[in-house]
């Protein structure tokens, strides 16, 4: 929180990946926690990110947004991301006075909201927002991975890996892959 007026940051994760959903989560820092454990998501290392996004989880106000692979499909990753990114504001249990939002988009509808770009590396509560959405789809994805299993998600978690990429070519499409991306719709049309 910064003098008093309660903060929420917002992040996404995902929109990249060829396959499952797009996810945010929006995370109200306790002036409890020990600020110098959160930084960008993508600067901490898989194990220790889920020991902190714990500590974030248990020491704050957060909830989680999703957009499914379907929603992409319908109206395009970055309108899915903002979607996401509205479902994990409008679930938060305590509400914003102000909302901090990783990049330069913010969804429609939204009130007392500043986009900042690479503010997942600037603010510690959107650095929060994208260690929590990233465990979570992460998690999902190594679940998916289980019936899912020669598209190595559970190390790339729906990136456009090599090991992916292989996958596909032998195994073909899932119901989780992304139709509209251009690598999968072009092996649509083949």
């Amino acid at each position: 929180m910064k003098n008093n007026i309660i903060t929420a940051g917002v992040d996404e994760v995902g929109r990249g990946c060829l396959a499952g959903p797009v996810v945010s989560a929006a995370v109200i820092l306790n002036d409890k926690i020990d600020l110098k454990l959160i930084r960008d998501s993508k600067k901490i290392n898989f194990e220790n990110r889920l020991k902190i996004a714990e500590l974030i989880k248990e020491n704050s106000y957060y909830a989680i947004g999703v957009a499914s692979v379907k929603e992409i499909f319908e109206m395009n990753i970055l309108q899915a991301a903002l979607l996401s990114m509205k479902r994990a504001v409008d679930k938060l249990s305590k509400k914003p006075e102000l909302i901090l939002i990783d990049g330069p988009f913010a969804p429609k509808d939204l009130k007392n909201y500043k986009t900042i770009i690479k503010g997942d590396e600037k603010i510690k509560c959107i650095s929060a927002a994208s260690i929590i959405a990233k465990t979570f789809r992460d998690l999902l994805m190594i679940k998916l991975s289980e019936k899912f299993t020669h598209y190595a998600w559970e190390r790339n978690f729906g990136y456009g890996t090599k090991a992916h990429f292989e996958g596909l070519k032998k195994f073909g499409i899932t119901s989780h892959h992304r139709k509209g991306f251009r690598p999968i719709h072009n092996m649509l049309l083949r």
